[in-house]
């Protein structure tokens, strides 16, 4: 199986500005998941779609390839991923001789992935026939357990009475974790989407699931690393 990995880096970020190359535990934050993919053997190609040019730069130095500069006009805060990705593939689909089977679409702001997180998710598409492979954790909060307020302003159940049910019995939850997608391209470029055929999920822990959305979650990632570390877990 040929893969190539996107990483998806834009320049602008109200919330957080220099976002994706902040400095994350002695690298800028992109490098980790530059580097997971250089470190998976299977993944071909490494590109990175930015508008930014200073990310273009911090992205070749840590060895990914930035080919073109992404549009303007699919570089906004409103700009969802599809556009994007569509863009990158038409983009390898005219200039790279290379028939590539799948890709993935990987994200600076979960560093704590690491290359054996991809290999998984190669391995779980092989073997499941699937037609994309997308990573969950446990979900912190349970839907059972959430209320909402009635027109009466009384309190509701969202999802069913559980007040009879004891934690211990719920059925395990999941939540995207935004740190691994993996799709055959043929069945992204017909469905558009990683969830429409047989989508598998890669289970990863909490500990390596932090999604980097400001200061304060760059802050919490990096103790989470240092816990990593002094147990003796392989980031990269």
């Amino acid at each position: 199986m040929k893969i190539v990995s996107l990483v998806t880096a834009r320049g602008g970020s109200k919330g957080f500005p220099g976002k994706n190359i902040a400095n994350f535990a002695g690298k800028p934050l992109i490098a980790w998941t530059i580097e997971a993919s250089l470190d998976c053997s299977e993944v071909g190609r490494t590109i990175v779609s930015t508008d930014s040019p200073e990310i273009a730069e911090v992205s070749m130095k840590f060895g990914a390839e930035v080919p073109f500069i992404r549009p303007y006009e699919i570089a906004q805060d409103s700009t969802p991923a599809l556009p994007v990705i569509l863009h990158a593939l038409g983009w390898l689909a005219e200039n790279d001789k290379t028939e590539y089977d799948a890709f993935f679409l990987l994200q600076p702001t979960s560093p704590l992935r690491n290359s054996q997180d991809l290999k998984d998710s190669i391995s779980i598409m092989k073997n499941g026939n699937a037609d994309s492979v997308v990573s969950v954790c446990s979900a912190r909060e349970h839907p059972l357990l959430m209320k909402k307020i009635a027109e009466d302003g009384s309190l509701e159940s969202l999802f069913g009475d559980s007040e009879n049910v004891i934690r211990q019995k719920f059925p395990p939850i999941y939540i995207l974790n935004g740190a691994v997608y993996l799709s055959k391209i043929n069945f992204f470029l017909r469905m558009q989407s990683f969830y429409a055929g047989r989508c598998l999920p890669l289970l990863m822990p909490d500990s390596r699931s932090a999604d980097i959305d400001s200061k304060h979650d760059l802050d919490c990632a990096e103790l989470l690393m240092r816990n990593l570390d002094s147990n003796g877990g392989k980031v990269i």
